[in-house]
Order: C-alpha cells, then structure tokens, then sequence
C-alpha cells in the first residue's frame, strides 16, 4: 500500500471517554498509511481534544445526528458518510459486540468485505485471525470495496501521538430508518475498581474449581491490578456474572498475562483467550487440557496456591 493511503478509526465515545483501544486502532492503521479518526458522538468537540495522545493524523467530528438517541444505525450511517468523503483504504473498529454490529452495517451500507476479530493486520491491509477455537491461524484480506476490520483489544502496543490532530466539522443527514429504534434510558455498568476485562492487560479467571468462591480469585487479582474474568462452568452455576464469562460464547481476551484458576481448559474456553501473551494455569488435575496450552503451570489446589501469590504480590509493594 501507499504512504498516500488513508485509514479511518472509529472513536465510539458516546459516554465522552476515548478507550485505550482506540489507540491500538492507529497504531495498526499507521501501518498503512495517514490515519483519521471519526468521531461519532454528541460532545465530539470534547472526545476529539483526548485523542492527542495516540498517533492520528486527523479527525473527523461527525455532526447532525443525536447519536445517543437512537442507538448503532447513526453512528454506522455516520461512518459512511466519512468513507464516501475520504476514500479510504480501510476502516478499523474496535472488536467488540458493538463494534462489530457497526461495522456490518457499514459493510452493507458501503458493499464492502468485512473480517472480524483480527488479532494484527499489516500494511497491505492483509489481517490476521485466529479461528477454530484457536486452533488454525488464517490471514484474509477483503477483495471488494473497503477493507472493514475489527480489531481485538490488547492485540498491539499503543504508538503515542505527537500532538493534536487537525479536526474538521463533517455533516452528516441521518436516514428515518436509523431512527427507527431509540434509546429511552441508560443505565451504566457499575464498576469496582477493577479494569474493563476486554481491555485489561492481565486477567484472572476462576472455573469450576473454584466451587463457587471467587474470593481468593479476585484478591489475587486485585494484587496486580487485574480483570477477573470466569469460565462458562461458574457462570452457568450463578457463581459469577454471565458477563465476566470468557469463551467462544462469552467475551475473547487477549491480555499481557493471562492466569486460569481451577479451569479444566475446555475448547469452549480456550477460544477466548488463548490469544493471551502469556498463560498460568492453576489446577489440581495434571492432566487437565489448560497445561498444553500454558506457558506455566501450578498443579495445586488454587485456595492453597493463589492465596501465598497474593501475600507474595503485595509484600512486594
């Protein structure tokens, strides 16, 4: 590809923060050429001012639409609007569910091809995937229209800026259809004090060998910082929150440091995390089939090993 290319991001901020994630998302487009994030959000004066800190070029504030009133459609017909202005070589959303609903949208919208949770692209624009439950690598590139790519978290380290970057105004006339549906009451997430579990660079999980108590789980957590994270096992026994689940059909993290506790390491949960930079499994079974797939292991019992971890972790403080 070009220097001349042009990448678009997507900054989704509509509660007015810009996400780490952002970030990885220019850092890749970089990689192919000048990047220009659209913003697409009520205050996008003030979600633009933050993005000072990651390597983009320009930014696109899209204006004319309430886009916390009527949900995805907007944003994605926002995002459109943006690729017929510039013309670019590909689009990058952060691959999450939300994101992922956007940009099939927008491929419809733009007759574009559309790959989904790549863990890297390159500069031609040629992503990678890990599919399969993680058993098989492939790398895709579109071959008609856009090159539209959702990207995982935590799949790169973020490229710092060199200022702000130049800001333009883009009006944008949202269609009746993408008002069809709207948002009548926001209710936020409450939060502890620990980090989002897509976005966090060391997560602890607990399984089915936690026997329902997840207290030892999250004070080794909470002893580096991290995401807790929970097998499909425990969260189909209620013992934590569907949405802390990791697997094929929970959330997909890629952290620095991932640790497995009390989890047998089915298929199931293995292709929502064995992306991860590093794996530590902790099970009372030897043969449990998370070890093939650990970069260390603990055979032990977690309520006797993650306890003196979390004692050594802090003494170290």
């Amino acid at each position: 590809m070009s220097d001349m290319s042009t990448v678009l991001i997507l900054v989704d901020a509509l509660d007015g923060k810009v996400s780490s994630a952002v970030g990885e998302l220019a850092t890749f487009g970089k990689r192919i050429g000048e990047v220009v994030a659209v913003v697409a959000a009520n205050d996008g004066a003030g979600v633009a001012a933050q993005l000072s800190s990651f390597a983009i070029d320009r930014a696109i504030i899209c204006t004319g639409a309430d886009f916390a009133s009527h949900s995805i459609a907007p944003i994605a017909e926002a995002l459109a609007a943006a690729v017929a202005k510039e013309s670019p070589t590909a689009v990058l959303i952060t691959s999450t569910a939300r994101g992922k609903e956007i940009a099939a949208r927008l491929a419809v919208r733009t007759n574009s091809g559309l790959l989904t949770d790549a863990v890297d692209i390159d500069a031609d624009a040629i992503a990678t995937q890990s599919v399969f439950g993680g058993s098989t690598t492939v790398h895709s590139a579109v071959n008609h229209g856009t090159s539209i790519v959702t990207l995982r978290s935590n799949s790169v380290e973020v490229q710092s800026g060199s200022g702000p970057a130049t800001t333009e105004v883009l009006a944008v006339a949202i269609s009746d259809s993408a008002k069809k549906s709207s948002v009548t009451s926001l209710e936020a997430t409450v939060k502890g004090g620990r980090p989002e579990l897509t976005e966090a660079s060391v997560v602890v999980s607990g399984g089915r060998g936690t026997n329902g108590d997840f207290a030892p789980v999250e004070a080794f957590a909470d002893s580096m910082g991290a995401a807790v994270g929970a097998s499909r096992a425990a969260t189909d026994a209620g013992w934590y929150p569907h949405s802390h689940q990791v697997g094929q059909t929970g959330k997909t993290v890629s952290p620095s440091l991932y640790v497995a506790c009390g989890i047998s390491g089915a298929i199931q949960h293995r292709a929502g995390m064995q992306t991860s930079k590093m794996i530590v499994a902790i099970n009372k079974d030897p043969e449990a089939p998370i070890f093939e797939l650990a970069d260390y292991g603990v055979v032990g019992d977690l309520f006797a090993v993650l306890p003196q971890a979390t004692t050594a972790i802090n003494a170290r403080k």
